[in-house]
């Protein structure tokens, strides 16, 4: 993806409605207004309700933080998203997704640990191919249930909305020191 042009930065002067759907996000777990929430303010609506969504996975979902962010890196990867990549890099670290495990994503290749290979193979196949296989699909319900594979693939659908309005708008990676991009 090519980062040179910032298409959709913060608005020099934001509307009612994009103060608005900024100070609820502020005022959430997130407490603030970056990455796909920017370019996302032009339709505040859509911003607000999305950001529920995420809000929910991210906070409230039925996964667990590791398992959560082997979906995020994994999409990130998979549509070359910066910014996902930069910013749940090291959040992926601090929930337990070991280095290597993180690394072998980053190279598109699945991680060793069982249960996130698991994890990986289900978003990676589903990306991939628009489909998932009957063995596949078997594997993630016996090690996850039910429940948890539909909240993986809801995470999916939602980390590859992100990444596709980021990747439209060219927002860059977060600034700082971030995790060198694999790609």
């Amino acid at each position: 993806m090519t980062t040179d042009t910032n298409r959709l930065p913060f608005p020099a002067e934001p509307t009612e409605a994009q103060r608005a759907a900024i100070e609820r996000i502020t005022e959430g777990p997130r407490g603030g207004i970056s990455g796909p929430f920017v370019p996302l303010l032009r339709s505040p609506e859509l911003m607000t309700r999305l950001q529920l969504v995420g809000e929910t996975i991210r906070f409230g979902g039925v996964l667990d933080e590791d398992l959560v962010e082997v979906v995020v890196l994994t999409v990130a990867r998979h549509w070359d998203q910066s910014y996902e990549w930069a910013f749940h890099h090291p959040i992926a670290l601090s929930k337990g997704v070991s280095p290597d495990d993180v690394d072998a994503i980053g190279r598109a290749e699945r991680p060793s640990d069982g249960r996130l290979a698991t994890m990986w193979n289900l978003v990676d196949e589903l990306q991939r191919t628009k489909d998932v296989s009957d063995a596949t699909y078997a594997e993630a319900v016996a090690v996850f249930g039910e429940e948890r594979v539909v909240g993986a693939i809801a995470t999916a659908g939602y980390y590859t909305t992100l990444a596709m309005v980021m990747n439209t708008a060219r927002t860059p990676p977060p600034e700082g020191p971030g995790a060198a991009l694999p790609w």
